[in-house]
């Protein structure tokens, strides 16, 4: 069998595209920061107030996913993440006006919530071999989509065209998206399962230890990835004098090593073996994460730039250990979960929401606190409990039953069928 069961490939291809705009739209807002505050004249803490809208948004409406997903279906589910992101991007920084752009970027956030465990639920179903490779493709999408966002913002302002058009294209992408999933047949996937009570497994005591493993894993996971993101710039500027233009350069280098991992992994392994590829992904990650942080603290401030090719190379080696770990966990927990993967996704999703929201806070406070050399040096913490967590992950899914297999298509299935 090929990657994506034949019945599947044409969903899978549509929710592709959809998970590449996702990409697109968590990074296009941070890369247009400039020119916001430029343009519109916002204080650093409005313009923080604006990104932290969306973080909450995804947030809340991630943790509701599950019974939504439960009640109104997948498809339902799908398109209403879509238009809540197309009608937010749309009308995003058309004026200046804080309030106005505030509800707007909790709007996108509040459709990222809920496409993000609407796609994973949908993979999991769609991998009938539990080998993982179709989540880590799908989350390809999703790197491939903040890599070139930024990118194509970039050649927009160059150009004179207006910064403000990309947020005007992905909406019409989206939209256009939504259009062909209507017409799909979301029912091949089944019905979304109930509670863990309505699956004859007991009380809600009585779930997996991965349903709980799933949320403190992505939790933490997003912690460490959003935080060498939004500090590996500063991290270079401020401890080894990079120049600012070869700083941005160390942001890339950490999502192409991320977007690597995730082609890459699908691509060149081809076994079952999900839990230990996540241990030896984590375990990269954790070594990265460390080495960056000790040469920084063995560094005088301000040296050489000779001493730059370190970091940068460390940096990659960090996006690659982070590449597969979202999507492996979540493809974990769903074949854990298998009487309750819609709650359990959306679960695991929501601590990734959390994460998102909290932990630039807390990094930030620490930086102040301490400086930059320790603030970097807490994600090296975060990075080892994120480690910590995949592996007892990893050993709670091995102990697990056998792999999740896609029931007959019934009529009536919940999330529709076209």
């Amino acid at each position: 069998m090929g990657l994506i069961a034949k019945p599947h490939r044409g969903l899978f291809t549509g929710l592709f595209g959809v998970f590449a705009v996702y990409g697109t739209s968590m990074t296009i807002v941070g890369a247009a920061l400039p020119k916001i505050l430029d343009d519109f004249g916002w204080s650093y803490a409005s313009a923080g107030a604006v990104i932290a809208a969306s973080a909450a948004g995804y947030a809340i409406v991630s943790f509701l996913s599950g019974a939504i997903l439960k009640r109104i279906g997948v498809k339902a589910t799908l398109l209403a993440g879509i238009a809540s992101c197309a009608a937010g991007l749309a009308l995003f920084a058309a004026t200046p006006s804080f309030a106005l752009n505030f509800v707007l970027n909790a709007l996108i956030g509040a459709g990222q919530g809920l496409l993000d465990p609407t796609v994973n639920w949908s993979v999991v179903r769609m991998d009938e071999e539990a080998t993982g490779r179709p989540m880590n493709l799908m989350h390809g999408a999703f790197a491939a989509g903040a890599v070139a966002g930024p990118v194509v913002l970039g050649a927009l302002i160059s150009s004179g065209l207006g910064w403000t058009l990309l947020f005007r294209l992905s909406a019409a992408v989206f939209a256009l998206l939504g259009l062909a999933l209507a017409a799909m047949p979301f029912g091949r996937l089944g019905a979304v399962q109930g509670t863990e009570a309505e699956a004859g497994r007991g009380p809600s005591t009585s779930r997996a230890p991965a349903f709980w493993l799933g949320f403190v894993c992505l939790l933490l996971y997003v912690g460490a990835e959003m935080g060498i993101t939004n500090w590996i710039a500063e991290y270079l500027v401020r401890i080894f004098a990079a120049a600012p233009a070869t700083a941005s350069l160390a942001v890339s280098l950490f999502w192409v090593g991320l977007l690597a991992g995730r082609f890459g992994v699908p691509a060149l392994y081809r076994g079952k073996r999900q839990e230990a590829v996540l241990v030896a992904s984590s375990l990269l990650l954790v070594a990265s994460v460390l080495a960056l942080s000790v040469l920084g603290l063995a560094t005088p401030q301000g040296g050489p730039p000779s001493a730059l090719w370190p970091p940068l190379a460390l940096t990659f080696l960090a996006g690659l250990g982070c590449s597969i770990v979202y999507p492996t966990v979540v493809s974990l927990v769903g074949i854990a979960c298998k009487g309750y993967q819609a709650e359990a996704v959306s679960f695991a999703v929501a601590g990734g929401g959390v994460g998102l929201f909290a932990f630039p806070f807390l990094m930030s406070a620490i930086s102040q606190a301490f400086g930059i050399r320790i603030g970097f040096a807490s994600y090296a913490v975060i990075a080892a409990l994120t480690a910590s967590g995949c592996a007892f992950l990893a050993k709670a899914s091995a102990a697990g039953g056998e792999p999740f297999r896609t029931p007959p298509r019934s009529r009536g299935a919940s999330g529709g069928s076209a």
